[in-house]
């Protein structure tokens, strides 16, 4: 059953518009475009990277559509070959992101939230969708009705795409799945409370859900929010951990390596220089980014490294770097860190025939433009 199914069968939303669906023919004719054109294959190791523009005209993100759009555009600049990157829009964006990035790059399909990595399908090698919660669109009951929405609207492009993607009634953010693509995974406890779980509990259904061997679950370094692994932690190879430092909490920084260290068996752990920078907070439900490092994303080939701007950057960069046999490729994050994520946060990575099958469609749909 796909998400749109249990969600709709559920009915925890009402209010998301259907979406036109593919015929078979021309899911077809988009496969042949794709096979036809080596620009739209994807080498075993790249990966497709999918970002998401904000609605036009949407009044919450109205005071900072610039500085996303010239995120993207930068991040989208900085992606290297083999990777390629995908911009879901809505008509309004779709002429100014096709400008400077080629029409190949952006497809129309509007998703009313940024934050394509919580909503999106979680661990690339084996995509299962989590049901997205109501933190992420600020909590309460019509946080998860939003939430809810946001993640059948995705749903419908998956389905129309003809992209089979499992899915389970856990509740989890993909902000707070962070894996090494090779059985190891870091959760926060925050699943174990949405879910209603001991860590026991929690261990075998993660297991179950995602195929992983191995999962820590650690305690968020902020409480009451998101609560997300991944603005404490980064996989930078197999088993290997970039971590922030904690030197002002030597508590929390001594627990935090004995849940990673219990989770994990063998598993390294380098400290990253962490400058954090709360002073400038866009919204404070979700805090601030700036200065993690560790809201990196890492794909086969290469790491996405977030750069803010200050003269800590050439020290993350050389600490990563040498951590990782992995390329590490700087973006600047400055402009969206206060709205509380960036590079990995903005993320949706897909690959192999999923990747292939998003391509067709998204090529299909703008031979019809």
């Amino acid at each position: 059953m796909s998400i749109r199914q249990r969600v709709m069968a559920r009915k925890l939303s009402g209010n998301c518009a259907t979406a036109a669906r593919t015929s078979l023919k021309n899911a077809l004719h988009a496969a042949s475009l794709l096979i036809a054109s080596a620009l739209m294959t994807l080498p075993a190791r790249a990966e497709l990277i999918v970002l998401a523009a904000p609605i036009t005209g949407d009044s919450y993100y109205g005071d900072v559509a610039g500085e996303i759009f010239d995120f993207h555009v930068a991040y989208a600049k900085a992606i290297r070959a083999p990777d390629q990157v995908l911009i879901l829009t809505d008509e309004g964006a779709y002429d100014r992101y096709a400008a400077v990035l080629g029409p190949e790059k952006v497809l129309v399909a509007p998703i009313a939230d940024i934050w394509a990595r919580d909503f999106a399908p979680s661990n690339a090698e084996d995509p299962v969708y989590f049901r997205y919660t109501a933190a992420g669109q600020g909590g309460g009951y019509s946080g998860q009705d939003d939430a809810d929405a946001v993640q059948i609207a995705l749903a419908e492009l998956t389905d129309a795409a003809d992209m089979t993607i499992r899915a389970t009634h856990l509740l989890n953010d993909g902000g707070n799945f962070v894996d090494d693509y090779a059985g190891n995974a870091v959760v926060s406890t925050k699943f174990l409370t949405d879910n209603d779980l001991t860590e026991d509990e929690a261990r075998a259904a993660m297991q179950r859900v995602t195929g992983i061997n191995h999962v820590a679950f650690i305690e968020a370094d902020e409480q009451g929010g998101l609560e997300h692994a991944d603005g404490v932690v980064s996989f930078v190879d197999t088993n290997t951990l970039v971590i922030n430092s904690y030197s002002e909490d030597p508590a929390y920084r001594h627990q935090l390596y004995k849940d990673l260290e219990r989770g994990l068996p063998g598993v390294t752990i380098h400290e990253i220089v962490t400058p954090y920078d709360g002073s400038e907070i866009y919204d404070a439900r979700f805090g601030s980014a700036c200065g993690l490092y560790t809201n990196a994303l890492v794909t086969p080939e290469r790491i996405y490294l977030p750069q803010f701007g200050i003269p800590e950057d050439a020290v993350a960069l050389a600490q990563v770097r040498a951590a990782t046999t992995r390329e590490v490729v700087p973006v600047s994050s400055s402009g969206v860190c206060k709205m509380g994520g960036g590079v990995r946060c903005m993320s949706w990575q897909l690959r192999g025939a999923l990747a292939h099958a998003l391509l067709a469609y998204a090529r299909a749909r703008q031979a019809r433009r």
